[in-house]
């Protein structure tokens, strides 16, 4: 059961993992330039979208990393 819900949450945070990654800056101005604030971007270095952005990405790639360990230690 518990294995169940380690492997249901490994899936979700990698779908969202992936979207979020999408969403960040190529070499264009990424969401920033998505919601029309270009300028903002240009002036202050880095929105606070981006910046927001930057930390929900951190926040999933920690959940996807723990649920890998806890899956490798719990399947040995």
């Amino acid at each position: 059961m518990l294995t169940d819900l380690i492997v249901v949450i490994q899936i979700l945070v990698a779908i969202v993992l992936v979207l979020l990654i999408l969403l960040h800056a190529g070499r264009g101005g990424g969401v920033s330039d998505m919601f029309g604030g270009a300028a903002s971007g240009i002036a202050s270095g880095s929105s606070v979208a981006e910046r927001n952005l930057d930390r929900w990405t951190i926040l999933a790639a920690t959940i996807f990393a723990f649920s890998t360990i806890t899956m490798a230690i719990r399947w040995q």
